[in-house]
């Protein structure tokens, strides 16, 4: 699931609306303005492999493979994943760790991913959470990608300031290559509970519960032996 970096955040459609000027009678005009200031830096680049939630130290960790352009992980994200937190996450029951495969189509999917991550860990998931609802609201490329920089505070230049970092995309060609080499994924959502790959495709509160009792029942408390040793 390699992707060309040349321009990844730019195909045909966002290109073309990136460079078109806007339809205003002011873009018709000589250009006798001078031109705008150059956009804030973004913010700090992420740099983490994944992304966690929870208590570090759990002894249950559920890792999520998932793609911004996948209709199955932004219902997964919707409806399964606030329950799933507030139940095992927010009580410091499980960790969960969010990694990036992107899927078709695959560069506009990175493109998201970079985006999440230029934005930095305080707002990644506000950036993916606003791409997985864009997927049924956009109408284009460019307005999916704006989506997600509106949801972290950033303008169209910022976003495009982050789509030109190429080390951002090589860093994540890395991460799908350890994804599809080492954990062997091929698609998403794909979980793993303690290592251990779970059925095919998203899951539902129940089958996580399911999946998780083995794993969090309390062992019962050690007997005294009657001599009064252990």
């Amino acid at each position: 699931m390699l992707f060309a970096v040349g321009l990844p955040w730019a195909p045909a459609s966002l290109a073309a609306a990136a460079q078109a000027p806007p339809a205003t009678a002011a873009s018709a005009s000589p250009a006798t303005e001078p031109p705008p200031a150059e956009p804030p830096p973004p913010g700090p680049r992420m740099t983490a492999p994944e992304y966690r939630l929870g208590n570090p130290n759990a002894k249950v960790v559920l890792v999520e493979y998932a793609s911004d352009t996948c209709p199955h992980c932004a219902r997964f994200a919707a409806e399964v994943f606030p329950t799933f937190k507030k139940k095992y996450v927010d009580t410091g029951k499980v960790l969960y760790i969010f990694r990036e495969y992107p899927t078709d189509p695959v560069q506009i999917s990175a493109a998201g991913f970079v985006l999440a991550r230029c934005t930095g860990q305080a707002h990644y998931y506000d950036v993916i959470n606003a791409l997985f609802q864009a997927q049924t609201t956009s109408t284009t490329v460019l307005d999916f990608l704006l989506s997600g920089a509106k949801a972290a505070g950033l303008n169209e230049a910022q976003m495009k300031a982050c789509l030109s970092v190429k080390e951002a995309f090589d860093d994540l060609n890395a991460r799908v290559r350890t994804a599809e080499d080492v954990a062997k994924i091929r698609g998403t959502p794909t979980f793993l509970l303690n290592g251990v790959k779970l059925s095919d495709g998203e899951k539902t509160m129940k089958q996580l519960d399911d999946a998780l009792a083995p794993l969090l029942a309390k062992r019962p408390a050690k007997r005294a032996h009657p001599s009064g040793k252990a």
